[in-house]
């Protein structure tokens, strides 16, 4: 079994992918085994809202659209045994495409699948500037989350102000999260 890393930034030196790579060393230093998905190397497509406003979603558990990434990123949700979301905050919300796929995983989930029901899941927030919207955006991805009743353990904000801190007690979030 492993920990799907999940992040969405289109800078890789940044300090979402500080994050990642801080809670992958504490992961991987416990002897724990993680793939990663970056959100922004993939394609994923908004929802449609189809049929009536639910389509096969509601009624076999899958979405209609097979042109992009979805299906093979919501399959490795399912096999995962952990989560890790990791995301910048843009407008003290969760990144674009992390919406997309999270919009789409939810109609699957929520009426169909629940394949995702009582996994833990570690969320992290990346705040550049003032860093005031990391805690909202936080409460979203958990909100969401919870409709899938997929079980956030804990919720990490890192803003330019904590950053000295929080980066180095990623590591130790990643080994107590693997363990748990």
């Amino acid at each position: 079994m492993h920990t799907l890393i999940v992040w969405a930034s289109p800078n890789e030196d940044g300090l979402t992918a500080a994050a990642k790579n801080k809670i992958i060393e504490g992961i991987n230093s416990t002897g724990g085994k993680v793939k990663e998905i970056h959100l922004n190397k993939h394609k994923i497509n908004s929802c449609l809202a189809c049929e009536d406003g639910w389509g096969l979603c509601r009624s076999e558990g899958r979405c209609i659209i097979e042109d992009d990434d979805f299906a093979d990123i919501y399959k490795s949700f399912v096999s995962a045994e952990k989560i890790v979301i990791v995301t910048p905050v843009y407008w003290h919300d969760i990144t674009e495409n992390l919406k997309c796929l999270l919009d789409r995983m939810r109609r699957s989930e929520t009426k169909h699948n629940h394949f995702l029901k009582g996994k833990k899941c570690l969320i992290i927030a990346c705040a550049g500037g003032s860093g005031r919207g990391a805690i909202r955006c936080l409460y979203n991805l958990e909100y969401t989350l919870n409709h899938m009743e997929i079980e956030v353990v804990d919720r990490l904000p890192v803003i330019q102000f904590n950053r000295e801190y929080m980066l180095p007690a990623l590591i130790e979030a990643g080994k107590v999260f693997f363990n748990s």
